[in-house]
């Protein structure tokens, strides 16, 4: 084992526990230091640290942060949430209603965006409804994990194999290829959720308190800045539909979203603020920590070891699957994607790194970027979701989950 692959399983031990004995830490802290240990020990150069930070990534999570916290300080996101939830009365049906809803939304706003948006409303709807707030924060991140895996915008991963993996016609690809399974596994993922909480799901009827706006001129910057990421990813999917070789940055759209807010809002340093800058540092720290690790060759060194066909379906899910909780499924994809081109992959073997990527979110906390936006978001408002408690609904889901995309891929590209 080299010095950054202990650094990694320091910091994994750090985030499970989530503290050396009476001592508290936080996630990002975690992760923070792991970058640290890296520069100090001369496993990654300043410069080469500097260059690990995907800088799309970063301004994207910014701009989707600022637009996310408009939308809970305007009251705005609870009312949207009002008019789609206010005829359910019954838990099973908002869980299920929230599962296929987010799952399909996902598949369109990319789901690190509604996980920025949607966890202040599943705290909301928890303390609302009488249910426990870790079921609905799972309900979002399983929801945005399942529908993204059918679209080749729904996540950064999905976007990299798209572009990279020179895919005709990747809307219809993706959609014809994983939608069937993603429903499936929506469908599925509800009843594991409701066999694992059967006590939370209640017999008393709902009853919805209606929301209003808090601030309506803040609601106002905040529906153009909807209108305009909307209006903004429905170009890029036309774009890449006439194949017309004209594209702008994911970076670009949450920029431009943002702007409303920031030029014109006279709350605008107040949202600054009140944005999740720790989701900020963890990510930045978790770039350079992973560059490490993977400039180490341990695990290339492993994988090479396996003596396996790396572009099989099976082969492709299980690396995909089990890589991803050590490095991310992005920086795992982009990775990935070379070795897969140079060993002559097609079609079958993209859409199981998709797949195995995406559902990998679903495992463990450090599966997705999603996870942790959701995790941290939700400890600001004083609600803590475990590493183990995750892990003990997670890696069942996953496993369902998995096996469906595999025997479905099996079964489509065999046909």
């Amino acid at each position: 084992m080299t010095l950054s692959v202990a650094i990694l399983a320091v910091v994994l031990i750090l985030i499970a526990t989530r503290g050396i004995g009476r001592v508290h830490i936080q996630i990002w802290q975690a992760m923070l230091g792991g970058a640290a240990a890296m520069l100090a020990s001369g496993q990654i150069g300043p410069r080469q640290a500097l260059a690990a930070i995907d800088l799309d990534v970063m301004i994207f999570l910014f701009g989707m942060f600022v637009v996310g916290r408009a939308l809970v300080a305007s009251g705005y996101l609870y009312c949207l949430a009002d008019r789609w939830f206010s005829r359910i009365r019954s838990s099973d049906g908002l869980v299920a209603a929230l599962l296929l809803g987010i799952g399909l939304a996902s598949a369109l706003l990319m789901n690190d965006t509604l996980a920025i948006i949607a966890t202040p409303l599943m705290l909301r709807l928890a303390n609302e409804h009488r249910m426990q707030p870790k079921l609905l924060l799972l309900v979002l991140a399983f929801a945005v994990t399942i529908g993204s895996v059918m679209s080749p915008i729904g996540n950064p991963q999905n976007l990299l194999i798209a572009v990279r993996g020179g895919i005709e016609s990747p809307f219809a690809a993706f959609l014809s290829v994983l939608g069937p399974p993603t429903l499936l596994n929506l469908l599925v993922t509800y009843g594991l959720l409701r066999g694992l909480f059967r006590h939370e799901f209640h017999a008393t009827p709902l009853v919805h308190r209606p929301a209003e706006l808090t601030d309506p001129l803040l609601a106002r910057y905040t529906r153009w800045s909807l209108l305009i990421i909307f209006l903004l990813i429905g170009s890029r999917a036309a774009l890449a539909v006439l194949k017309i070789p004209w594209d702008f940055r994911l970076s670009y759209i949450a920029l431009a979203g943002a702007a409303p807010l920031l030029l014109f809002s006279r709350r605008r340093f107040a949202l600054l603020r009140e944005i999740d800058w720790a989701t900020l540092i963890f990510f930045a720290a978790m770039f350079v920590l992973m560059a490490g690790v993977w400039q180490s060759g341990f695990f290339q060194r492993y994988i090479d070891g396996m003596h396996i066909d790396i572009t099989s379906i099976p082969a492709v899910m299980g690396i995909s699957v089990g890589l991803s909780q050590l490095i991310s499924n992005v920086p795992l994809v982009a990775l990935y994607l070379p070795v897969l081109d140079h060993a002559g992959a097609s079609l079958p073997a993209l859409m199981a790194l998709a797949a195995g990527s995406t559902i990998a979110g679903n495992l463990l906390i450090l599966g997705a970027a999603s996870n942790v936006i959701i995790i941290q978001n939700a400890e600001r408002s004083g609600v803590r979701l475990g590493f183990f408690e995750f892990a003990r609904v997670g890696i069942p889901v996953t496993l369902v989950n998995a096996g469906i995309y595999w025997g479905y891929l099996t079964w489509w590209f065999a046909a």
